[in-house]
Parts: C-alpha cells; structure tokens; sequence
C-alpha cells in the first residue's frame, strides 16, 4: 500500500472496529495526533479517513469536543398502498419520535397545487415535523393540505399525535398513497445542519400524494431523508 492510500486502511480499521462493536455509539476517538502515531501515518491520512467516515455516517466531528461514534442503524421504510410512519418504518426497536417544526397558511405552487388537484394559489395549511429514530434526525419535510378543508390541520395534529388518529377527526377512516416519486442529491447547507450530518453526506427527497380510496387527494408531502440512515423497502404488489 502506498503512503497516498494510507488513509484507507486508517478508514477501513475505525470502520471495522465500529461494526465489530469495538467501538460503541457515543465512543469518543482518539485525536488525531494520537491516530496518526498508532497508524505511523501522517495528520494528512488521518484526516482524509476521518472525513470519509463522517461522510458515511459513522462519526460526527463536533468542534471543541472531539471526533464521536455515531449511532448508525439504517432503517428500512416501506412504501407501500398504506403508509403509516410507526408501522412502516422498521427500526428494530428503536424509539420513534416527531418534532413540530411549524405551520402556516400560504398559497399554493404550482406544484402542490397539481398534487392536490386545486388552482395555483389557492391556499393551503403546510404544516412541517422531523422525525427522530433514538434521538438522531432521519428526515424533515412539509405536509400540505387545502386550508378550506383542513383549516385547522395542525392544531387537531398536535393533539392527536398522528395523521391517521387526526384525519379520524374530519370523519376520513381510510387513505392510501397515490404516487411516490424519490431522488438522490447533494445536500444544501441548511439541510445538513438540520438533520446533524456531514456537509457532503447526500440525501433522498421523497414527494407523495396521499388520496381518498376512491382517489381523491388529501395530502401532498415533501420529505427529506438522510441518505445513509435509511433505506426503502417497495414490496411487489399482489394481484
């Protein structure tokens, strides 16, 4: 191995040590002074590795406290005719918990308005959570709903603690996921910081509409999740 491919090895060791349970979530690392004396490599190679391993996930780099370990289950979200977040998302036991980010009434895009079938501009309720798997960011988005329809979307949310129990209260016992489209790119700044991962981590936007059984729809999400904390499960549908 070449002095120029010594950080792969660093990366491949601390990598290796973090799946082998030899090192554990919440781990503190040792600095990089002391990384480069046990690998006999240069600061150079250490900090190359240590990037590479943020970028994946597996530690994050707070300034002023040190190189951490981080919590790395990926969770697997199934997209299927009924998306329920708690049911659907599988996390091996791992605690699920939202975050309420806001509402507002606005006016309509034009691509929200074609989600919902309304004219651009109308006015909709957006209301905007995070979700939280053991306490670690794995998404945030923004749900839209007609505002003369569900007027008081978030409040009812708030107090009912899911979609499902808070579309019960506007006598709608039933809904379905009528498209999901979902994409790949870099994150922007404020999206890193926001779901505490590396700058240069990407993420997957999902967009959906949720409908009536008869196709009506109710519901228009974008959703933005952090590539390297979850994955997708589309089953095949039955005939």
């Amino acid at each position: 191995m070449t002095r120029q491919d010594k950080w792969r090895d660093i990366r491949a060791h601390i990598e290796q040590d973090i799946m082998d349970g030899v090192l554990e979530p919440g781990a503190k690392l040792p600095t990089e002074p002391e990384l480069a004396t046990a690998f006999a490599a240069g600061r150079h190679s250490v900090r190359r590795a240590l990037a590479e391993l943020a970028k994946q996930g597996l530690i994050s780099v707070e300034q002023g406290r040190g190189t951490f370990v981080q919590a790395h289950t990926l969770l697997e979200y199934t997209i299927g005719a009924r998306t329920r977040l708690r049911k659907n998302l599988g996390t091996r036991g791992a605690e699920i918990t939202g975050e309420a980010l806001g509402s507002e009434q606005i006016l309509a895009s034009p691509r929200v308005a074609q989600s919902l079938q309304s004219d651009t501009g109308a006015k909709v309720i957006a209301t905007k959570r995070m979700t939280l798997v053991g306490g670690v960011p794995v998404s945030f988005g923004t749900l839209y709903h007609d505002a003369a329809r569900f007027p008081d979307f978030a409040e009812r949310r708030l107090e009912t603690g899911s979609v499902t129990a808070t579309y019960a209260t506007y006598g709608i016992n039933d809904y379905l996921r009528g498209n999901t489209q979902m994409h790949a790119r870099p994150a922007r700044a404020a999206e890193a910081q926001q779901l505490r991962q590396h700058p240069e981590m990407p993420v997957i936007v999902v967009r959906a509409v949720d409908t009536l059984p008869d196709g009506t729809p109710i519901a228009f999400s974008q959703v933005i999740w952090s590539a390297a904390r979850v994955k997708f499960n589309m089953p095949t549908e039955q005939d």
